[in-house]
Protein backbone atom coordinates (compact mmCIF):
# COMPACT_ATOMS: atom_id res chain seq x y z
CA UNK A 1 0.00 0.00 0.00
CA UNK A 2 1.13 3.15 -0.95
CA UNK A 3 1.63 6.22 1.00
CA UNK A 4 -0.26 8.46 -1.82
CA UNK A 5 -3.91 6.60 -0.19
CA UNK A 6 -3.16 7.61 3.20
CA UNK A 7 -5.08 10.99 4.34
CA UNK A 8 -2.89 13.55 5.11
CA UNK A 9 -2.88 15.14 8.75
CA UNK A 10 -3.93 18.30 6.94
CA UNK A 11 -6.81 16.62 5.76
CA UNK A 12 -7.80 15.10 8.99
CA UNK A 13 -7.49 18.54 10.71
CA UNK A 14 -9.82 19.56 8.26
CA UNK A 15 -12.61 17.14 8.44
CA UNK A 16 -12.70 17.14 11.89
CA UNK A 17 -13.27 21.15 11.50
CA UNK A 18 -15.98 20.58 9.37
CA UNK A 19 -17.62 17.26 11.68
CA UNK A 20 -17.66 19.70 14.35
CA UNK A 21 -19.33 23.19 12.34
CA UNK A 22 -22.79 23.66 13.75
CA UNK A 23 -23.66 24.07 9.61
CA UNK A 24 -22.87 20.63 8.93
CA UNK A 25 -24.79 19.27 11.83
CA UNK A 26 -27.90 21.64 10.67
CA UNK A 27 -27.16 20.11 6.98
CA UNK A 28 -26.82 16.03 8.14
CA UNK A 29 -29.86 16.77 9.73
CA UNK A 30 -31.96 18.54 7.42
CA UNK A 31 -30.88 16.11 4.50
CA UNK A 32 -31.56 13.00 6.60
CA UNK A 33 -35.51 14.32 7.73
CA UNK A 34 -35.70 15.39 4.49
CA UNK A 35 -34.87 11.98 2.75
CA UNK A 36 -36.74 10.06 5.59
CA UNK A 37 -39.90 12.37 5.05
CA UNK A 38 -40.21 11.18 1.39
CA UNK A 39 -38.96 7.85 1.88
CA UNK A 40 -41.78 7.54 4.03
CA UNK A 41 -44.54 8.88 1.44
CA UNK A 42 -43.21 6.55 -1.43
CA UNK A 43 -43.57 3.78 1.71
CA UNK A 44 -46.83 4.46 2.24
CA UNK A 45 -47.86 5.00 -1.71
CA UNK A 46 -46.49 1.90 -2.64
CA UNK A 47 -47.88 -0.46 0.42
CA UNK A 48 -50.55 1.21 -0.02
CA UNK A 49 -50.87 0.31 -3.47
CA UNK A 50 -50.12 -3.24 -2.68
CA UNK A 51 -52.93 -2.94 0.40
CA UNK A 52 -55.38 -2.55 -2.52
CA UNK A 53 -53.97 -5.02 -4.23
CA UNK A 54 -54.35 -7.36 -1.36
CA UNK A 55 -57.55 -6.87 -0.38
CA UNK A 56 -59.84 -4.91 -2.86
CA UNK A 57 -58.29 -7.29 -6.32
CA UNK A 58 -61.72 -6.79 -7.91
CA UNK A 59 -62.09 -2.86 -8.02
CA UNK A 60 -58.70 -2.31 -9.25
CA UNK A 61 -59.93 -4.47 -11.85
CA UNK A 62 -62.87 -2.82 -12.72
CA UNK A 63 -63.58 -0.62 -15.94
CA UNK A 64 -62.78 3.12 -15.98
CA UNK A 65 -66.00 3.88 -18.42
CA UNK A 66 -68.44 0.97 -19.74
CA UNK A 67 -66.74 1.14 -23.08
CA UNK A 68 -63.12 1.71 -22.53
CA UNK A 69 -60.58 -1.37 -22.22
CA UNK A 70 -58.44 0.58 -19.05
CA UNK A 71 -59.02 -0.73 -15.51
CA UNK A 72 -58.81 1.59 -12.84
CA UNK A 73 -55.72 -0.32 -11.23
CA UNK A 74 -53.60 0.99 -14.78
CA UNK A 75 -53.43 4.95 -14.08
CA UNK A 76 -53.57 3.97 -9.92
CA UNK A 77 -49.95 1.89 -11.40
CA UNK A 78 -48.50 4.54 -13.05
CA UNK A 79 -49.62 7.14 -10.39
CA UNK A 80 -47.29 4.97 -7.71
CA UNK A 81 -44.70 5.41 -10.79
CA UNK A 82 -44.72 9.09 -11.26
CA UNK A 83 -45.02 9.73 -7.81
CA UNK A 84 -41.86 8.32 -7.55
CA UNK A 85 -40.29 10.10 -10.03
CA UNK A 86 -41.93 13.60 -8.98
CA UNK A 87 -40.29 12.82 -5.36
CA UNK A 88 -36.89 12.31 -6.78
CA UNK A 89 -37.21 15.93 -8.63
CA UNK A 90 -38.54 17.33 -5.35
CA UNK A 91 -35.22 15.64 -3.55
CA UNK A 92 -33.07 16.96 -6.25
CA UNK A 93 -34.50 20.28 -6.79
CA UNK A 94 -33.70 20.49 -2.95
CA UNK A 95 -30.35 19.28 -2.39
CA UNK A 96 -29.34 21.62 -5.56
CA UNK A 97 -30.00 24.22 -4.10
CA UNK A 98 -30.77 24.72 -0.11
CA UNK A 99 -28.47 21.57 0.69
CA UNK A 100 -25.66 22.77 -2.15
CA UNK A 101 -25.73 25.84 -0.90
CA UNK A 102 -24.98 25.03 2.89
CA UNK A 103 -22.12 22.87 1.73
CA UNK A 104 -20.68 26.03 -0.06
CA UNK A 105 -20.62 27.63 3.08
CA UNK A 106 -19.12 25.02 4.94
CA UNK A 107 -16.57 24.12 2.62
CA UNK A 108 -15.96 28.01 2.50
CA UNK A 109 -15.67 28.08 6.49
CA UNK A 110 -12.58 25.01 6.54
CA UNK A 111 -10.66 26.88 4.55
Amino acid sequence: MSSHNAPSAANLASAEHIRNNPKFKELVAKRNAFAWTLSAIMLIIYFGFILIIAFNKAWLGSLLSAAGVTTIGFPIGVGVILSAIALTGVYVYRANGEFDEMNRQIIEESR
